[in-house]
């Protein structure tokens, strides 16, 4: 089905299912412990082996030899796979470094052998006998001293400029200069990356955790030079991604690669260390940002550089982008730097770009405001656009940021708030209120389904759609039961097998919206077959209570399927509305903190987040998405940072325990208004994606509240009471 015009009155619009608050249909399995994980498929296939990986011990350099023999001859141990036995393999488009190292090494814990055993335990130890002989070289791991050594990267639209930002900004009688850091950080995810892996006739099997199916198998396929047909991943569940399962890992590939070598099934899953270090991150960035503005408030001139840091052939942070279209100014300048580092990759982590980039810029915005004398939602809605600002003639599909200001401010009582900083106070803590608005694309990508009518009447939804804890099985249960009006409990979702048809997928909060959509296609041709069978006028047909209605007869939906199943396959591809029309979700987040007089320890007291996101498709599991992302803004703000080791070049708290992350009494009170306006520009569905939006502006609101309560500003994140400390009030 091709979208390449605005959506008109459709069965969607019901609503009798989407947009009602129903429970993940999932869920039961996952509070009981039914829902089997990756590596909990015991019983996928017979006689599985443990495998454990061996990570290099250094950052960068070459291994000159490496001892196995002991390790050979550990107990239980049935296979070694190292470079020198793994045959040639090939590399993944999308993985920047190998995920086999050997002889050279890219980063501090590559993977450079797999040791399989009967137990675990047995390939523990077995693996904790090898001996690498590595001649180690100088690394590059320190940002700020290759700051200067970075480059333009190559591709991905790094720079952009419009009108004359260096002659309005040097005329603006108002004007701010800043520079703001944000560091590395972990996914930090509860389920590890894992993978069981079997052959049977030279095509692979590979149960595993991953958010895009279509990419890992033609990744793997890449990777061992397999014909795209040999190979089938299967991921029905996933515990967890934010971005750090978008792409294929070492543990899919090792367990490939060790299943081949002793023919037999092997499953694997990365340590905790592991997945700190040897898979990818969101990378650390430094921001320069400049404001000129008018005496009243309108901005003048914007411009945001930003800094960061890659292995080689690896993508920068687009930390800027958000900035080319959030605030309307006549000057305008974006540039996007890269330096090689010698770190562990980065890559997307949920958010890219915009989480680190709005930590920035709205901590700007609100500074900028200070210097103006206005209050920082007015300075913020003074400034709406409601076209692109880099191109005039192309205007927002949907803009109601300054909606979601308006009734954030009311909601959350901001009309209480000090003006001046540090003047509110409670027993022993300075109380501060933070504002910071969110901006985050809404990216279409085609997505395709197969919808089964069977004899007895259920609806069968097959895609390769994956499900990340997002609630993608319910949404796609609420579309096909809408679109055939039956009962949800008639609806079965089976995801994540790459033998279903090529979905969008989960990541950048573009599954929900365009995986719905390609069932929506679907759907549509499995009503023409219904109506064709039973003989009615498609033109009128009714789907509602498990009949079909037409011309004033109702005919029992069961009837169709009599003769035997129905099979419709199609997706939803997109004509050129995103290139007519600018498609974006927008926020409102709102913060309130109390900081302790004596210790300036930090305590976030509640938060709000006012969306505009298109139709909300099921409120309960989108408000779960939005909370669970102001968590991690609260993590970002606060407390969330990877510690390189500048000599050895790694992470440093690479597990649980040293890399903090918010936890249930850290967030005592979170809302979420939904504005819930339809987009039909968007899709046939009218949604948007909002899994990502609430991150997007939630660390800034919390850092300015932070400001707002002690007046000390912190432009190095996280916002830690050691940089508080010595400027605290009185």
């Amino acid at each position: 089905m091709k979208f390449d015009a605005p959506a008109t009155t459709n069965p969607i619009d019901r609503q009798r299912f989407i947009g009602q608050p129903l429970d993940r249909i999932e869920g039961e399995l996952k509070v009981t412990g039914s829902a089997p994980y990756a590596y909990e498929r015991h019983g996928v296939v017979p006689d599985q082996a443990y495998g454990y990986i061996v990570g290099a011990g250094i950052a960068k350099g070459r291994i000159k030899a490496m001892d196995l023999d002991a390790a050979r001859a550990a107990p239980g141990v049935l296979g070694i796979v190292t470079s020198g036995n793994a045959g040639k393999l090939g590399k993944g488009k999308r993985n920047t470094a190998r995920l086999l190292g050997g002889p050279e090494i890219e980063h501090y814990d590559q993977a450079i052998a797999i040791v399989v055993a009967e137990s675990f335990e047995m390939a523990r130890a077995a693996a904790l006998l090898i001996r690498p002989d590595y001649e180690a070289q100088p690394g590059r791991f320190d940002l700020a001293a290759a700051q200067e050594r970075a480059v333009k990267p190559e591709s991905g639209d790094p720079d952009s400029a419009f009108g004359d930002f260096a002659r309005d900004y040097a005329q603006a009688p108002v004007t701010l200069d800043e520079t703001y850091t944000t560091p590395d950080q972990s996914h930090a995810m509860m389920e590890p990356h894992a993978s069981i892996a079997a052959w049977k006739d030279g095509a692979v099997t590979i149960w595993t955790s991953n958010q895009m199916i279509a990419w890992g198998k033609a990744d793997v396929a890449e990777t061992l030079g397999l014909p795209p047909e040999k190979v089938r991943l299967d991921s029905p569940y996933v515990g967890g991604g934010f971005g750090g399962k978008l792409f294929l890992r070492a543990d899919c590939i090792l367990a490939a690669l060790a299943a081949r070598e002793i023919g037999r099934p092997v499953k694997v899953a990365l340590t905790r260390p592991m997945i700190f270090n040897n898979t990818t991150h969101r990378p650390a960035t430094r921001q320069r940002i400049r404001l000129g503005a008018a005496p009243d408030g309108r901005l003048l001139a914007i411009a945001h550089e930003s800094w960061s840091g890659n292995l080689p052939d690896g993508a920068t942070e687009t930390a800027v982008h958000q900035t080319r279209l959030l605030y309307a100014a006549p000057g305008r300048l974006t540039r996007t730097r890269l330096a090689r580092l010698d770190l562990p990759e980065g890559n997307a982590m949920r958010a890219p770009g915009e989480a680190s980039g709005l930590m920035a810029l709205e901590v700007a915005m609100d500074e900028m405001a200070e210097r103006l004398g206005m209050d920082p939602v007015q300075f913020r809605i003074l400034n709406d656009t409601q076209v692109d600002p880099e191109n005039p003639e192309r205007p927002f599909s949907q803009r109601h940021l300054v909606e979601c200001l308006k009734r954030g401010a009311q909601r959350f009582g901001w009309a209480q708030r000090q003006t001046k900083p540090g003047r509110r106070r409670e027993g022993g803590a300075f109380i501060g209120l933070g504002v910071a608005a969110g901006i985050r694309n809404n990216l279409l990508t085609k997505s395709a389904a197969r919808v089964r009518l069977t004899r007895d009447c259920r609806l069968i939804v097959e895609t390769d759609m994956t499900d990340i804890g997002t609630g993608s099985y319910t949404i796609i249960a609420q579309t096909a039961a809408e679109m055939l009006g039956v009962p949800m409990a008639q609806v079965e979702v089976r995801l994540g097998d790459s033998d279903s048809p090529v979905s969008a997928g989960s990541g950048g909060q573009w599954g929900a919206n365009n995986a719905t959509a390609g069932v929506y296609a679907a759907c549509v041709g499995l009503r023409q077959q219904i109506v064709a069978r039973l003989g009615l006028n498609e033109a009128d047909a009714v789907f509602a209570e498990g009949q079909v209605q037409s011309g004033g007869n109702r005919t029992a939906l069961a009837q169709a399927a009599r003769q035997g199943e129905l099979v419709a396959e199609d997706g939803i591809e997109y004509g050129d509305l995103a290139e007519r029309y600018q498609q974006s979700t927008f926020a409102a987040h709102f913060a309130e903190v109390s900081v302790d007089a004596a210790t300036a320890e930090i305590r976030v007291r509640r938060m709000l987040a006012v969306c505009d996101a298109g139709r909300i498709l099921n409120p309960k599991s989108a408000r779960s998405q939005v909370i669970g992302a102001m968590t991690m803004g609260v993590g970002a703000a606060l407390m969330e940072e990877l510690a390189v080791d500048h000599q050895r070049g790694y992470f440093a708290n690479h597990d649980l325990a040293g890399y903090e992350v918010p936890v249930h009494a850290d967030i005592p009170h979170q809302e979420v208004v939904f504005l819930d306006e339809p987009d039909p520009l968007s899709s046939p569905m009218k949604a948007k994606g909002v899994g990502e939006l609430g991150l997007c502006g939630a660390a800034a609101a919390v850092a300015n509240a932070v400001y707002n309560a002690t007046g000390v500003r912190v432009r190095d994140y996280p916002v830690t009471l050691d940089k508080l400390l010595a400027a605290m009030p009185a």
